[in-house]
């Protein structure tokens, strides 16, 4: 098969999602790469190219912004790589932040899996739904 795999990074700190979003993206054609925090999720992006990011918002406590910082930065740095933010704890403001830093989706939590894969196929990523 021509090409490399497409590949997702998925940035959350509740392994219970890592697990159940890494299991559900992978495929032949797509690899998948979690970090629980966000110095993992940054030494990721420096060591390979991903089509996709997927960053949960908060993930030390309840001020924490984690996942908007590491979109400024991915967009910063790799402004062609797609990023699907969720959050437990959303709002209009931090929707309009998001969307405002580029987020290309943004999602509340509980996810439905079922629009988040349909979603990630429009983006051209091979995923299996």
């Amino acid at each position: 098969m021509p090409g490399a795999n497409k590949k997702i990074l998925i940035v959350d700190d509740e392994p219970t999602i890592l697990l159940t979003l890494s299991y559900a993206l992978r495929s032949d054609e797509v690899d998948v790469v979690t970090a629980g925090r966000l110095e993992l999720a940054e030494e990721a992006l420096k060591k390979q190219e991903f089509a996709l990011v997927i960053a949960d918002i908060r993930m030390s406590g309840m001020l924490g912004v984690e996942g908007l910082e590491l979109l400024t930065y991915i967009k910063r740095y790799w402004p062609a790589t797609k990023v699907i933010i969720m959050t437990a704890h959303g709002s209009d403001d931090v929707q309009q932040d998001a969307r405002a830093r580029g987020a290309d989706r943004y999602y509340t939590k509980p996810v439905d899996i079922k629009d988040l894969m349909q979603t990630i196929r429009e983006m051209g990523i091979p995923v299996v739904i």
